[in-house]
C-alpha cells in the first residue's frame, strides 16, 4: 500500500466514524502516547524495565503500537494537509545531498570501533 493510499483509508475511517471532531491537540497527545508505548518495550527489550523484578509491561504485541502510531500520524498529516508520500519523497532526496553516505559510514566506523575498545 502506497503511504498515499493509508492517508486515504485513515480520513475515510475517520469519517465514517465520526472522529474528524476531534482537534489536532487530541491526535498528537494520543499519538506521543502510543510512541510512549513503544518505549516501554523498548526498555523492555533492553532490560532496563524488567516485569520480575516490579515493573508493569504491556502485555500487547509491539508491532499494534507501531500500527496505531501510524494510523494517528496519517491521520495528524491529513488534517494539517500534508501529503506524507511527496513530503517523505522530498525529505530523503534533501537528506541524501546533506549526509554524504561515506563520510558518516567512516564517522560511524571509527566512533563506535572506539567506544567498543573502552
Amino acid at each position: 500500500m502506497k503511504i498515499s493510499e493509508a492517508q486515504k483509508k485513515i480520513l475515510d475511517f475517520e469519517f465514517s466514524r465520526g472522529w474528524n471532531v476531534f482537534k489536532e491537540s487530541q491526535i498528537f497527545t494520543h499519538l506521543v502516547e502510543e510512541i510512549s508505548e513503544i518505549g516501554r518495550h523498548i526498555l523492555t527489550r533492553e532490560g532496563y524495565k524488567v516485569r520480575e523484578l516490579g515493573h508493569q509491561i504491556a502485555e500487547e504485541d509491539v508491532s499494534r503500537e507501531f500500527a496505531q502510531a501510524f494510523a494517528l500520524f496519517l491521520q495528524l498529516a491529513n488534517r494539517m494537509n500534508i501529503d506524507l508520500e511527496k513530503a517523505f519523497i522530498n525529505e530523503i532526496e534533501l537528506m541524501e545531498k546533506r549526509f554524504n553516505a561515506e563520510e558518516w559510514r567512516k564517522y560511524v566506523k571509527e566512533r563506535f570501533s572506539k567506544e567498543k575498545k573502552e
